[in-house]
């Protein structure tokens, strides 16, 4: 899964645990932090928890780990690195208090509920044109009747050999 889809998935758990004002901010080549940010609301400690636990539980099980955390035991704010993404888990008033979604404004909020399109590389581009090239090249053998080549070598024209000079004596 690329991090789009990680992020997208980590959102929908998200709300798959009862989490409000759900939001997944794509700061792609705006940010050298992260490439999205989550953040999420949980209406009280006990919440926060288990939100927090749910996604990290879930992307162990596709392999991937969280690369650090902070707030381990603050019942206001959670933060977990994925690498690609921060996940900050947190309540109204810290939310409010801070004012993470102000910050990153210079993102683009994306549609978590949609499902992920695969972005289009000049190497899926490469390997499709490459596959159609092959098929061709293999129907045009199949119907083509080879014909017997008859080698031929050029012969080179040979070097003039130059005769040594004769020398004449004068009488």
């Amino acid at each position: 899964m690329n991090t789009k889809e990680l992020v997208c998935l980590a959102a929908r758990l998200a709300d798959e645990k009862k989490a409000e004002n759900i939001r997944v901010i794509d700061l792609q080549g705006k940010s050298s932090l992260c490439d999205f940010v989550l953040i999420v609301t949980a209406t009280s400690k006990p919440h926060l928890d288990a939100v927090e636990e749910e996604i990290s539980k879930k992307l162990k099980e596709k392999g991937v780990y969280k690369l650090n955390r902070d707030g381990r035991e603050s019942p206001f704010w959670r933060v977990s690195d994925y690498g690609g993404f921060l996940a900050h888990i947190m309540v109204a008033q810290a939310r409010e208090f801070y004012g993470l979604d102000e910050l990153f404004t210079f993102g683009k909020t994306i549609d978590f509920t949609q499902p992920v399109k695969k972005a289009t590389t000049k190497k899926t581009v490469a390997k499709k044109a490459t596959k159609k090239t092959t098929a061709k090249k293999t129907v045009k053998k199949a119907t083509t009747k080879k014909t017997a080549v008859k080698k031929t070598t050029v012969k080179k024209p040979a070097a003039k050999k130059q005769s040594p000079k004769k020398t004449t004596k004068k009488k």
